[in-house]
């Protein structure tokens, strides 16, 4: 065996050990490599006395390398491959991991969230080049139809924007995110909590297969790996990590994917967060954390307001809301004035009007000319008078009033 094969070997033994994220593995891989940290702990010489109980329990269900090996060649089977930080197509954005740390933690899954050892992938792109303009879409599994319509539309615009659309491939607004994308054409990647042979939930196997043909499947599980609740969070610190930002979509007060919004916050990744009725369940978490983090939670509702988040600076802003555009909005002072203080029946004679809107005969004879030229007002004998509601009509089609020499 090549020391290259015994690195990559050794790797997927120390995930198989400890779960993912374990920072005592991850500190001693960075100090002594992966095939000397192995060496270590199935000796026995684990500094941590939890770590120590691990892999004593792990030791005595079978040997390490047997089940790397086997891990492997069922891989290879798969049509998965093993990526380690030593290939080129790793992504190197989850090293800020090593810094991550939750405030007011207890939990060991919030504790341990080092770097991944190495990931498990199915598909054809290279996860480096896939995860480079990536957001993540994540929300509830017990979504509103008001949620997965959200995310599906998130999902659809951001592909065809040819941005990578990465979620944890749940039910819910994980599934609607993926379909978003997939419906588009684009590229998205589901990072799993189990092995790539055991797609979890399988009530989305068909959509995990069509994920595999186009885009990704990601875990750090080896095949084989059973969904187990607490790899649901360690799985999230990679979705919130390996990404430029998440948008949490929908969340209960308990809800998971208000940890993968917390993670990116305490990454220093883009936080979003969708609004949501406040009198759905499913919008607590979400303005809980509007509420828990308003420096750093980004309120959006579209394509165009994450894109501003995640996109270059400068060149990805999103334009600002207007309702919709009216004959009168491109008048100066001056006309608009003569505009309202005419009367909504009848006419007016110019003195009066002149007074009324408080401004000198002579503009109010230039400003009537061109309102009459826009359609918006009429010439009588005895005066001025708004134009009937068919001329109205066409003078939202008429050029914009600035266009009109004069009239600004």
């Amino acid at each position: 065996m090549s020391a290259d094969d015994e690195r990559r070997l050794a790797r997927v033994a120390l995930t198989w050990l400890a779960e993912p994220g374990t920072r005592a593995v991850h500190r001693l891989v960075e100090r002594h490599g992966p095939v000397a940290t192995l060496d270590l702990l199935l000796d026995g010489g684990s500094p941590d006395g939890w770590l120590h109980s691990t892999v004593a329990a792990r030791t005595a269900a079978g040997d390490a390398r047997a089940v790397a090996a086997e891990a492997l060649e069922r891989a290879d089977r798969l049509g998965a491959r093993l990526v380690t930080p030593d290939d080129e197509e790793w992504p190197a954005q989850v090293a800020v991991l090593a810094n991550l740390r939750l405030p007011d933690v207890t939990r060991r899954v919030d504790v341990e969230t080092a770097p991944p050892l190495c990931f498990w992938v199915r598909g054809s792109w290279p996860l480096g080049e896939a995860l480079d303009r990536s957001v993540a879409v994540v929300g509830a599994r017990a979504a509103t139809g008001y949620g997965q319509h959200v995310a599906t539309e998130l999902g659809y615009g951001l592909a065809e924007r040819d941005w990578t659309v990465v979620s944890g491939g749940a039910f819910g607004i994980d599934a609607a995110a993926h379909r978003g994308a997939l419906n588009a054409g684009g590229l998205t990647v589901a990072v799993l909590a189990c092995g790539l042979d055991r797609p979890y939930p399988m009530g989305n196997a068909a959509l995990f297969d069509r994920i595999a043909d186009t885009g990704l499947l990601v875990s750090e599980w080896p095949p084989g790996a059973e969904p187990l609740r607490p790899r649901f969070l360690i799985r999230n610190r990679v979705i919130a990590a390996g990404t430029r930002g998440t948008v949490l979509v929908e969340a209960s007060a308990r809800s998971g994917a208000t940890q993968t919004a917390r993670r990116a916050i305490h990454t220093n990744r883009v936080a979003m967060v969708v609004p949501g009725p406040v009198t759905s369940a499913m919008s607590v978490g979400a303005h809980e954390l509007l509420r828990e983090f308003p420096d750093k939670a980004r309120l959006v509702t579209g394509v165009a307001h994450v894109l501003e988040e995640v996109g270059r600076i400068g060149a990805d802003l999103a334009p600002p809301a207007r309702g919709p555009q009216q004959p009168a909005d491109a008048l100066d002072d001056d006309a608009r004035s003569l505009l309202e203080a005419l009367p909504r029946r009848g006419v007016m004679g110019v003195d009066r009007l002149a007074a009324r809107a408080g401004v000198d005969v002579r503009t109010a004879l230039r400003k009537l000319s061109l309102l009459e030229e826009l359609s918006m007002v009429v010439r009588r004998d005895d005066g001025y008078g708004l134009a009937p509601p068919a001329k109205a009509e066409r003078a939202t089609r008429a050029p914009a009033a600035t266009e009109v020499p004069g009239l600004a």
